[in-house]
């Protein structure tokens, strides 16, 4: 019997009077409460709902997002009053429903837990026909899909140990219309602190000194197919081989963007070992035919271009991720003999059921490094299509959360919808896989677009910890500390994000977390030099422009601060003090103030 244990937001329905109904015509109560069960089943499947029971007079569903659960309920509840208008005898059922999130325990078809037994107690405190929340739920849904909540205060509830807020949930009226929309901001700022639940805000990161550890680089592996439209396929190799080696705290691993770098080049081991400063280089090839892979490898010590280790492996496509796994885990035996069975067994990461999950993820991380708003678009679908063939894929759902919230940041998406888009699928990457590095920098940028100044800072350490030589991690981590008030600690992080990936693709973002934890220190003449160096790949991103405008103004060249100011109005012609004051990145008035003052003396127009 497959068991599985996991945070989710749980649905619970009952039937109301049920007893009462049954006493009154037995077959005919049965059969209208299985028809009511049965429509509402077909509305949480059209809301993205799994129900996992109907048992008499109950139900229980499981749902990813708390706002899909509040739409199906409310959807469901105002069907069922207008079909029970119509019926003319006293056999009407009506349900009550509460919604919670809390963990669940699913062991084939039945779902038991506390989160089951908590949505229930919330039910029972919901009207015929009604719908009763908890506050994890309340704060998750945003204020945008027009719902209200009526706040029926703290609970003791039976069965469950802490007081639970309870809210009554419904459609808003238009008299409340107007509250909301001043209540939306609000609302948002309060969105991650349901996903606090995955992240402790007071882990810190383990410090490790880089002696001691066994430096590798994984160049990547030649597609020898023979069809360049497999050369994601030889890609995907590399990367997650890289992955998960990027996981043991033991191994500092050259990130994946840097040795890309050599892709399609003839390399000279020695050569490559000391320009990225590593001790041993993996190389090898892969070679697809049919349903069948040949994949090899070598082990190089890079100081003498000695081999270390070698290997061919023949496969059917079909175990693939065990492939990759036996890859790895030869290679760490390689150069960690003393590594333990049970180290491995905390770094091995999730792979997906599905191989086609697992080639959309590839392609998508690819589209996404071109740094367009066409090709994220395409990443969006091909992540979208990742998790439409396994639901269950961690990594995909962190990516997918991740790559909305980047997008708009970029200004390609609305950014409440990419909040709310990216805090369901960045939990639900952490419910699946809880050591999903990407799933906690989603977590970060939804702290960074709501100024919540502890999940800054603890999201990009939850993800270091988890993968030490994540070097894109590091530099957000240094995002992090920089706008919450601790730059020289920020400029550090970032350092260490250059140590572990010099050559990466992602360096102007480096340059602009740099920029950022500069400005924070009051170091302006290094915070616009690297703004400066990010803002030119892409001249049209403003946030680089920004930070190098607001460190010119407080510099006080009048020619470079007017030089600056056109270019940040080229990028964003509306660009003025306002919008600035809205865009806010320090979590910290001070901060804040002496950004906003900067980009005054710069001659920034007021509004």
């Amino acid at each position: 019997m497959a068991i599985e244990t996991k945070l989710a937001v749980i649905l619970h329905a009952d039937v109301v009077g049920s007893t009462a109904l049954v006493q009154k015509d037995e077959h005919l109560s049965h059969t209208r409460m299985r028809a009511v069960f049965n429509e509402f089943a077909e509305v949480i499947a059209r809301s993205g709902g799994t129900t996992h029971e109907i048992r008499g007079d109950a139900l229980v569903a499981e749902f990813v997002r708390a706002s899909d659960a509040a739409v199906a309920a409310l959807e469901f509840q105002a069907t069922n009053r207008a079909n029970l208008a119509e019926i003319s005898d006293e056999i009407r059922p009506e349900l009550r429903i509460g919604i919670a999130l809390g963990e669940v325990i699913i062991a084939d078809a039945t779902v038991t837990g506390t989160g089951v037994v908590l949505a229930q107690r919330l039910e029972q405190l919901a009207p015929p026909g009604g719908v009763c929340i908890s506050a994890a739920i309340r704060e998750a849904v945003p204020a945008r899909l027009g719902l209200s909540f009526n706040d029926l205060g703290v609970q003791t509830l039976k069965g469950i140990e802490l007081p639970q807020h309870a809210y009554h949930l419904a459609q808003q009226t238009a008299a409340s219309t107007e509250s909301s929309l001043a209540a939306q901001q609000d609302s948002a700022v309060s969105a991650p602190s349901i996903l606090s639940v995955a992240v402790d805000a007071k882990e810190s990161v383990r410090t490790r000194a880089d002696n001691g550890r066994a430096s590798i680089a994984v160049l990547p592996f030649n597609n020898m197919s023979g069809d360049p439209e497999q050369e994601y396929f030889s890609d995907g190799i590399s990367e997650d081989i890289i992955t998960e080696l990027s996981r043991i705290p033991q191994f500092f691993v050259i990130a994946r963007n840097t040795t890309f770098t050599y892709k399609g080049q003839a390399v000279d081991i020695p050569t490559v070992a000391r320009d990225l400063g590593v001790s041993y280089v993996l190389e090898g090839s892969v070679r697809k035919a049919g349903n069948r892979v040949r994949v090899t490898g070598q082990l190089i010590d890079g100081v003498s271009g000695s081999h270390i280790w070698a290997e061919r492996y023949d496969r059917e496509l079909d175990d693939i991720f065990e492939l990759q796994d036996e890859i790895t885990r030869t290679v760490i035996g390689a150069i960690e003999p003393e590594l333990t069975r049970a180290e491995w067994e905390r770094a091995k990461s999730k792979p997906p059921e599905h191989r086609g999950a697992w080639d959309c993820l590839v392609q998508a991380i690819a589209l996404v490094s071109e740094f367009s708003e066409e090709s994220s678009e395409q990443a969006l679908k091909l992540l979208e299509q990742a998790i439409e063939l396994d639901n269950g894929y961690a990594r995909a759902h962190a990516h997918l959360g991740w790559t909305t919230v980047w997008r708009a940041f970029q200004g390609w998406e609305e950014m409440g919808y990419a909040i709310e888009t990216a805090s369901a699928h960045a939990q639900r990457a952490i419910r699946l896989d809880s050591n999903e590095s990407w799933a906690y920098l989603a977590l970060q940028f939804v702290a960074i677009a709501t100024n919540n100044a502890e999940l800054i800072v603890a999201t990009a350490r939850k993800a270091v910890t988890l993968s030490p030589s994540f070097a894109y991690a590091h530099s957000l981590l240094g995002a992090g500390l920089g706008l919450t008030g601790n730059g020289a600690q920020g400029i550090a992080s970032v350092e260490q994000a250059v140590r572990l990936s010099p050559r990466d693709i992602w360096r102007e973002e480096f340059d602009l977390h740099r920029a950022m934890a500069e400005f924070q220190a009051g170091n302006y003449a290094g915070a616009e030099a690297s703004a400066d160096r990010a803002s030119l790949p892409r001249p049209e991103h403003l946030t680089p422009h920004s930070v190098m405008t607001a460190s010119r103004g407080h510099l006080g060249d009048a020619a470079r601060c007017a030089e600056a100011v056109r270019r940040v109005m080229t990028a964003a012609p509306h660009f003025n003090l306002a919008l600035a004051n809205i865009m806010r990145f320090y979590a910290h008035d001070a901060d804040h103030d002496r950004f906003m003052e900067g980009l005054r003396r710069a001659g920034i127009p007021d509004g």
